[in-house]
């Protein structure tokens, strides 16, 4: 080896210092220093771990249950986690469809407005829309009486139906039912929902349906919030301007239901808007 080889080998050597030992930098041993080598927080790490595995335990379980028994063996928060999910990052679903329940029962789940539930924590547009449709759904399977094909001869025939539809509702909102020539229904559509006090209802929102599905009669029906089923003086002259359409149309407007909290009115026997003159 060369002399000058030598030399740059002895200057690289005192140019690298010798590692310190953990006390030598202040930091004391290790196993004193509550950190596990690597950086990470062991006790936060265990707890996250013992969390995450209490969830999928109970997820298990309550997959387990829905597979024996069906979905009414589940609780009201397993069923909302399940239409909720999946979550996001650092968010139990579980723990918040609790939350959730605990601020608002299910009933009033049903009606909350879109936009104020998904400003719930955790939820957000989509799954409001996702948990607003499957409430809706149930709503319709357990409807008291099937729509299409109801046979309507008189007002009391859709008591039920009307009932169920209007329930728990604090704003007004006006239906159609579309009937075929032997009075049989073929459809329920919503035509308007309006303030706490009022809908706004065009004639050409209610015949639109009816033409496009060949329906030879039309019933509407609307709710009164304070719980009052006397007709307005608003609702008679809706109910005659609609009445006038129909003639023109050849769809006949065989009634106009006014539902309130104890009973509901047909403006048909309570007194039908005379025909406009002139």
């Amino acid at each position: 080896m060369s002399k000058r080889a030598s030399v740059q080998d002895n200057a690289v050597s005192e140019a690298v210092p010798e590692p310190l030992s953990p006390r030598e930098r202040g930091g004391g041993p290790v196993a004193q220093t509550g950190v596990r080598p690597g950086g990470g927080c062991g006790d936060a790490g265990s707890r996250f771990a013992a969390d995450r595995s209490a969830a999928e335990a109970e997820e298990a379980e309550a997959d387990a249950r829905l597979r024996r028994h069906g979905a009414r063996a589940c609780s009201d928060a397993e069923l909302l986690a399940w239409i909720l999910a999946p979550g996001r990052a650092g968010f139990d679903l579980r723990e918040g469809a609790r939350r959730l329940l605990a601020r608002q029962p299910l009933v009033e789940l049903a009606t909350c407005p879109p936009a104020v539930l998904a400003a719930r924590p955790g939820l957000g547009p989509a799954r409001a829309r996702r948990l607003l449709a499957a409430l809706e759904l149930g709503r319709r399977a357990t409807r008291p009486v099937a729509v299409t094909g109801l046979l309507v001869r008189r007002p009391e025939d859709l008591t039920g139906l009307l009932r169920d539809e209007f329930r728990g509702l604090d704003r007004e909102r006006f239906m159609a039912l579309y009937l075929d020539a032997r009075h049989r229904v073929r459809a329920l559509e919503t035509v308007s929902t309006g303030s706490l006090n009022a809908s706004l209802v065009h004639p050409r929102e209610v015949f639109k349906p009816a033409i496009a599905l060949s329906a030879a009669a039309v019933i509407v029906a609307h709710n009164h919030p304070s719980g009052d089923p006397r007709p307005s003086g608003d609702d008679l002259e809706l109910t005659g301007r609609l009445d006038r359409c129909g003639e023109l149309l050849g769809i006949a407007l065989l009634d106009h239901l006014v539902v309130g909290d104890a009973d509901i009115t047909s403006i048909r026997e309570y007194g039908w808007p005379a025909p406009a003159t002139g």
